[in-house]
């Protein structure tokens, strides 16, 4: 069991965190405020080659595989949380679905663009009445000669505001038994005649993340169009929340990090009682349970990457990690705002930015309650999906 870095590894933190102190800390808290899509940033990323270590050097990535991922996204999360999005939807749960389960067709037409931003992708599955219950969606795609029409509509689906294509999945035989067995993934394209978009500007956090709604009326999809088989949509939709999982788990170990850099600062700083607020048993505490709870999460996502480097099923290692990480984040973001009292609450200090965004990680590819029923199913021998390796 090997617990250190590359050579290489260390180099795409190096290239990470650089990018991370140069182009992004500079401009966050304004972009916050202003709930201003950071496109500029995005591109740059795309750049660097951010958005394309899981992938083969055939498709335009650098086949750097999944930990340096995470390596990556912990770094630009731990400067501005509402860039982790991008990762999975131009890297994870939209190309590499494509990658994973599209034709050589489709592959060669969107992967290399959308892990480049040239083209902006999404993962269309929460709707408004279905969430966590993905096997109860309603969105709904009926044939016609070589089309499908869908009609229905997606919530909460990032980048919806700015996309150019992305994966959709729907109910293509809503009357099979069971009900999962009946979903299917299609590509969309965002000039699909009757396809529209809806953007959801008030949010808690993550301001610079559009998010919003696609609007589905008699929207007209090429049989081409179909990724995988029909039916398999639901198969495909969970390999996603595998990989989706790691990205997340990453962006919540990032935030509790700074929230760590934030309290260790102010603690050496701020002075109360004569002496300096680290000094108090209650705030060494809280910095001692930050950590340990960080380095915990640290290695539980490592541990999920490392598994999808050897492309071996993850999805107990990567639940485990996204639900120790997200709930890791929420706390330490809180002990964060409580060390630095009143000022915790101001907008003038960035653990206020770091609470708000935060809270997301426990909702974000799967619930807090979805991943505990996850892992207890397992535990309980009810429905296994830890593997033996």
């Amino acid at each position: 069991m090997n617990f250190f870095l590359t050579e290489e590894q260390k180099a795409v933190r190096k290239l990470a965190r650089d990018f991370a102190e140069k182009e992004i800390k500079p401009v966050v808290a304004e972009d916050d405020h202003t709930h201003r899509f950071q496109k500029e940033i995005v591109l740059k990323m795309a750049d660097q080659g951010f958005f394309g270590a899981a992938f083969p050097e055939k498709y335009g990535g650098s086949n750097l595989g999944f930990v340096a991922h995470a390596i990556t996204v912990e770094e630009i999360s731990k400067a501005e949380s509402s860039l982790r999005h991008f990762f999975n939807m131009q890297a994870l749960t939209c190309p590499l679905t494509i990658l994973n389960w599209g034709t050589e067709e489709q592959k060669e037409a969107y992967v290399r663009k959308l892990i480049r931003c040239e083209l902006f992708g999404v993962n269309a599955m929460t709707e408004p009445n279905a969430g966590s219950d993905f096997a109860s969606i309603h969105a709904n795609a009926v044939e016609d000669g070589d089309f499908f029409v869908i009609n229905g509509a997606k919530m909460w689906i990032s980048n919806a505001p700015i996309m150019d294509t992305g994966v959709v999945y729907v109910k293509t035989d809503p009357k099979i038994v069971p009900k999962h067995r009946g979903i299917s993934c299609f590509i969309i394209e965002k000039d699909m005649p009757g396809l529209s978009r809806k953007e959801i500007k008030d949010k808690l956090g993550h301001h610079s993340a559009p998010t919003g709604e696609l609007i589905f009326e008699d929207c007209r999809v090429p049989r081409n169009n179909l990724v995988g088989e029909l039916g398999q949509g639901f198969k495909i939709a969970m390999t996603a929340l595998d990989f989706g999982r790691i990205s997340v788990a990453a962006g919540a170990v990032g935030v509790a990090q700074a929230c760590i850099d934030e309290s260790v600062r102010y603690c050496n700083e701020r002075e109360a009682f004569g002496k300096k607020i680290g000094e108090f048993q209650m705030n060494q505490q809280k910095i001692a349970d930050m950590i340990a709870g960080t380095e915990a999460s640290r290695i539980l996502l490592y541990k999920a990457a490392f598994l999808a480097d050897k492309k071996i099923r993850n999805t107990f290692e990567s639940t485990i990690a996204k639900h120790v990480a997200s709930e890791t984040c929420v706390r330490a973001a809180r002990f964060a705002v409580e060390i630095f009292g009143g000022y915790g609450y101001s907008e003038e200090y960035p653990v206020a930015r770091l609470y708000r965004d935060a809270i997301l990680y426990q909702t974000g590819e799967g619930s807090s309650n979805i991943t505990s029923m996850i892992i207890a199913s397992d535990g309980l021998g009810w429905k296994k999906v830890k593997v033996d390796y």
